[in-house]
């Protein structure tokens, strides 16, 4: 007998109260700029990425989910700025899976969440080779501000946790489908 998650029965219940869950314009700025920040840290890692975006420099790309959409600007040094809200977007991408919960679990079992794209085939070749190819070594940056092994050991202790909650979710997955546990 299948039981139903307490997560779904979580999104289940806020879906129904229909709350206004729009932060205010300061506060989604503030975020924007600080989410390019920590894409261009990763891009300055990674040499070639720089050099491929750098040939679409001034092109614009719109990320969107639900309500939330989030503008980038590619630069003449191949990263990313905040394009202005009203520029025209090059490139589309639309995550068109609206549960954040399945998005959430679809990441954690080593996937990417449905998405729409519309626009420029080869910005949207670029943005598909970098998210392929460019990861963040958050071990590197830890062992700079906390020497090579507490670094180390911190890396090792999330990479344990996640394991356990990929299992975790890779079990709530099959549990839901059906499958008898």
């Amino acid at each position: 007998m299948a039981t139903q998650s307490p997560f779904s029965m979580m999104e289940a219940i806020l879906q129904n109260f229909n709350l206004p869950l729009t932060p205010p314009a300061w506060a989604i700025d503030e975020a924007h700029r600080r989410i390019v920040l920590l894409l261009n840290h990763v891009l300055m890692q990674e040499p070639q990425a720089m050099e491929r975006l750098a040939r679409q420099k001034g092109r614009v790309v719109l990320m969107q989910w639900r309500t939330f959409t989030f503008r980038l600007l590619v630069t003449p040094a191949g990263l990313f700025d905040v394009a202005e809200p009203e520029s025209q977007a090059d490139l589309v991408l639309v995550i068109t899976q609206e549960s954040p919960l399945a998005i959430a679990q679809e990441l954690m079992q080593g996937g990417k969440p449905s998405v729409r794209i519309e626009g420029d085939v080869q910005l949207a070749a670029e943005v598909s080779w970098l998210t392929d190819h460019v990861r963040w070594d958050m071990e590197e940056d830890l062992a700079r501000l906390l020497g090579d092994a507490p670094a180390h050991a911190l890396v090792q202790a999330a990479r344990t946790l996640a394991q356990g909650v990929q299992q975790f979710v890779g079990q709530r997955g099959r549990n839901d489908s059906g499958a008898v546990a």
